[in-house]
């Protein structure tokens, strides 16, 4: 069990280092990402790797087209 320095430390810590991010999906016209996010074993994970993915693919056209 923690003690009430190390949950108020982990508070500090949560505050300054992270960022909470909400999304809303419709469950009709998203329906398709809804099932996708619901057979991966991290959603955020998941969600990460698309979006590192996609920058190195836009730092590369930008290389290949200067």
């Amino acid at each position: 069990m923690s003690t009430e320095a190390q949950k108020k430390a982990s508070a500090n810590y949560a505050k300054k280092m992270t960022k909470c991010v909400n999304l809303a999906f419709n469950k009709k016209t998203d329906a398709d990402i809804l099932e996708k996010l619901d057979h991966v074993e991290s959603k955020m994970g998941y969600i990460k790797k698309l979006i590192r993915e996609d920058i190195e693919n836009a730092k590369e056209s930008r290389l290949t087209y200067h």
